[in-house]
């Protein structure tokens, strides 16, 4: 299964109509780590998937793309 997380983290943070400096700050990382985990060049650790799952109200596995 290829994972989405990359896809979903971008499209819930357009969806929320915020940049990637403002998602950033209301999980607790740098700009820099969401234009990459944006860009597929790194993931975001277990805490941080947490996090963008309580922020964004949806659940950790469909961040990772096992649901839709």
């Amino acid at each position: 299964m290829e994972c989405k997380i990359s896809q979903r983290i971008f499209e819930l943070r357009k969806e929320s109509g915020l940049s990637q400096k403002a998602l950033a700050k209301e999980i607790g990382v740098t700009q820099k780590a969401i234009d990459f985990w944006e860009k597929g060049i790194n993931e975001p650790k277990a805490t941080y998937i947490l996090n963008l799952a309580v922020f964004f109200k949806c659940s950790p596995s469909y961040l990772l793309g096992y649901e839709d």
